[in-house]
């Protein structure tokens, strides 16, 4: 195995001691040119690359920030990372992205990770419900933005969408195209993005008119495409089948439409169908799909840009303060949502 080379190595072969390769390294200007071009070839001889970690860790300022996100597998969250990247490459940072994979415990070994690796700050869509891990994890003193989650009960900083208006914004839509019973494929129940949405949809039934029991959940254990294919053979099971359904996620919405698909029901004919996210596969479905659009992007660089407001102190507007930004969502409506009743 080949030894790394370090600083001794560089100052052994140019003849000058650790300090002076340090300071070339840190501070050129204060070391003669002679000497600097002396250091300079040895380290291009011996190959040297500094540890940038250990320069940052005696400096207290790493380059890197933390970006934990509930799935990497859901496109909403790769266009959350791609926000994130470009907001702190602009800032001179790396991001490390990291996938919790909606589990609470894979979560905390990921903050316990960052805290190791002293990271700038973290991005965290949290995936622990009861809150324990980021109560654990704010003991470490690192700065933390809350994506994709209203900061409630906390003083951190977060920046979410309007679920409740855009679970509001699916059932208006599908109410006002004369559907009158509906299902909502919810997710994981612990999620506040899942009660949200479903908080939005009852207040446009009732809106209406109508009662919440309109509203069929069938709950999912994930928000992937295969969890929903289970609910939608659960909805082809109901003798009573909602005409319309909503669902918490695109990939959901798209796991139902591949069951309705594969049993022979028409969509939107027999059963309408609006997810969530508008990721990029929604409109390239079999039948494009109407979804609520969630600026991904836009939430993933705004994130960003409040960690970095916040670790580096006070600017020229003084200190910073946290803030709590929700932006809005928006109908995009497709095929899969549009037959009259």
């Amino acid at each position: 195995m080949t030894q790394s080379v370090g600083i001794k190595d560089v100052a052994r072969v140019a003849g000058v001691s650790v300090g002076t390769v340090s300071n070339v390294i840190n501070r050129p200007d204060t070391v003669a040119a002679e000497t600097r071009a002396r250091v300079l070839s040895a380290i291009d001889r011996l190959g040297y690359v500094r540890s940038e970690s250990a320069r940052q860790l005696r400096a207290g300022r790493s380059r890197i920030m933390g970006l934990l996100v509930l799935d990497m597998g859901n496109p909403f969250f790769v266009d959350v990372a791609r926000g994130a990247e470009r907001a702190a490459r602009e800032a001179g940072l790396g991001v490390m992205v990291c996938n919790s994979a909606q589990s609470p415990g894979e979560e905390a070994e990921y903050l316990s990770l960052f805290a190791e690796q002293r990271v700038r700050g973290v991005l965290l869509t949290p995936a622990d419900a009861t809150g324990r891990n980021i109560e654990a994890f704010r003991r470490h003193g690192i700065p933390f933005v809350l994506v994709d989650r209203v900061a409630e009960g906390t003083t951190e900083c977060s920046v979410s969408v309007d679920d409740v208006a855009g679970g509001a914004l699916a059932v208006r839509h599908l109410v006002d195209a004369g559907h009158r019973s509906l299902a909502y494929v919810s997710g994981p129940p612990g999620l506040n993005q899942v009660r949200d949405r479903r908080t939005g949809a009852l207040n446009a039934l009732a809106e209406a008119g109508l009662g919440p029991d309109r509203l069929r959940e069938l709950p999912t254990e994930r928000l992937d495409v295969a969890a929903g294919r289970d609910a939608g053979a659960r909805l082809l099971g109901l003798s009573d089948r909602p005409t319309a359904v909503f669902c918490a996620n695109d990939l959901l919405a798209l796991g139902v439409l591949q069951a309705m698909y594969a049993a022979g029901v028409g969509v939107p004919d027999d059963l309408a169908i609006v997810g969530y996210d508008d990721i990029e596969f929604a409109a390239a479905a079999a039948v494009p799909l109407t979804s609520v659009r969630q600026p991904a992007v836009t939430m993933g660089a705004l994130a960003a840009e409040l960690l970095l407001e916040e670790t580096e102190g006070e600017g020229a507007a003084g200190p910073h303060e946290h803030r709590r930004v929700v932006l809005r969502p928006e109908l995009v409506v497709r095929r899969s949502s549009l037959a009259a009743r």
